[in-house]
């Protein structure tokens, strides 16, 4: 088993831990031993990773409505992408196993690479607060959350061309809406305007006549 304590060090906490001790120690290994396994770290760091993922996404993609945010917090938290994340942190080098497990090269296993990463945020939680937490979450899974939010069924036309602006140091797209037509069938036009590109679309309402023009406009942008 790898010393912990460089771990630990790189989690923010101290060389002998004992809340991060108890992260790296897999149910066999407490069986066999009679001490405590990480269980219920997992069970408590399941609920601080869903909860630094979602307050990230809420305050990076505030036009993202509750639908497409569920749908990026459900790709980066699963046993896939929690699995890779300890495995970049040397986690399944790091855990104390039964030894039936290590036999069976448990520590390679996603399932219980996943659950050990979700015991090592509730360590930092529990001896260096919610904010280093939720830094540890942020830190490794960012990317990933970056990566599921840029899927084509999970943000708005106009949220994908704000954040198409802000990575190309473009100013904020700016919309004009006219209207036209009787009062009971109203048709709206809306022009979008980043940078030297100028692309409007019509809709039924103003939000629509705006997301029309801001998905043209991001095609357009994107294949420049």
């Amino acid at each position: 088993m790898r010393d912990i304590a460089a771990l630990a060090v790189r989690l923010g906490l101290a060389p002998g831990s004992p809340a991060l001790r108890q992260a790296l120690t897999h149910s066999s290994y407490a069986a066999e031993h009679e001490t405590e396994s990480n269980e219920r770290l997992e069970f408590l760091g399941d609920a601080v990773v869903g909860l630094a993922v979602a307050d990230y996404i809420v305050g990076r993609f505030p036009q993202v409505n509750e639908g497409a945010a569920s749908v990026i917090r459900s790709r980066v938290v699963n046993e896939g992408s929690l699995a890779a994340v300890a495995r970049d942190l040397g986690l399944g080098e790091s855990m104390r196993l039964g030894r039936g497990v290590v036999k069976e090269r448990g520590n390679e296993r996603d399932s219980i690479l996943a659950d050990v990463f979700e015991a090592v945020v509730a360590a930092v939680y529990l001896e260096a607060g919610y904010e280093a937490a939720r830094d540890v979450v942020v830190h490794f899974l960012e990317g990933a959350i970056v990566d599921a939010s840029r899927a084509g069924d999970t943000l708005d036309a106009k949220t994908r061309l704000r954040h198409w602006c802000e990575e190309h140091g473009v100013d904020a797209p700016e919309y004009d809406v006219v209207s036209s037509g009787p009062s009971h069938d109203v048709t709206f036009r809306a022009t979008v305007r980043v940078g030297d590109v100028a692309v409007s679309a019509e809709g039924p309402s103003k939000k629509r006549a705006e997301a029309n023009a801001a998905a043209l406009a991001w095609g357009e942008v994107n294949d420049a």
